[in-house]
């Protein structure tokens, strides 16, 4: 393996389980077995790794959830919003034949980049990507046109946080669904169980007067 990949590697493993703040270069490069050089010499810096340990898994996920919001956006049926946020299934799943527990690791990364109050990762996601955020606001004013900007940046904020928490906490629900209902369900069916409750969500009545 490469100094690169072995940095990279050792680099989401940490940040996915102490957080983007809680881990040290110095801690990766002990992990990766490489000295700090080798991270200056192949990133130049923390946020650069952290860019580059998202793009691995945005690079493989974005052509998919493109095409899968492209269909829906370019169909002349109205998508439910249950359709749309189902058309992120296949493409974050794939992650797991991409790389070992691809799927959660990748969603605890995202998450993190909200948690630890990462704008600069967001701001990196949302302009090196910018056709899958555009894709998938036109799928979902598709499929609720009468919800305002403002409204439609509330309930995806509050989903982000839905999502964001059910991923960090996803080992300990599989237990609980295992124990307590006798349920035998991976990441897969925890993505299942969550996209009902969001897209009701998203789709809830405008109501100005509440």
């Amino acid at each position: 393996m490469s100094t690169k990949n072995k940095i990279l590697d050792a680099a989401e493993l940490l940040f996915a389980d102490k957080g983007f703040n809680g881990t040290s270069l110095r801690e990766i490069t002990g992990l990766a077995t490489v000295n700090l050089a080798a991270v200056n010499y192949h990133f130049g810096s923390k946020k650069e790794l952290i860019k580059a340990v998202m793009s691995r898994y945005m690079d493989e996920l974005s052509p998919r959830l493109e095409s899968a919001l492209a269909l829906l956006c370019e169909s002349d049926d109205k998508p439910t919003l249950h359709q749309v946020f189902s058309a992120f299934v296949e493409p974050l799943l794939h992650l797991n034949q991409f790389k070992d527990n691809g799927t959660s690791t990748f969603l605890q990364l995202l998450g993190r980049g909200y948690t630890d109050s990462q704008g600069f990762l967001r701001w990196f996601l949302t302009t090196q990507y910018p056709n899958v955020f555009a894709h998938f606001t036109q799928a979902v004013h598709k499929a609720y046109p009468e919800l305002s900007a403002e409204e439609m940046f509330w309930r995806l904020h509050f989903t982000m946080g839905t999502i964001v928490f059910t991923m960090s906490s996803s080992d300990a629900l599989i237990d609980i669904a295992q124990n307590d209902f006798d349920r035998d369900i991976d990441i897969a069916g925890v993505i299942q169980q969550v996209i009902p409750y969001v897209a009701a969500g998203v789709a809830a009545p405008i109501d100005f007067k509440a």
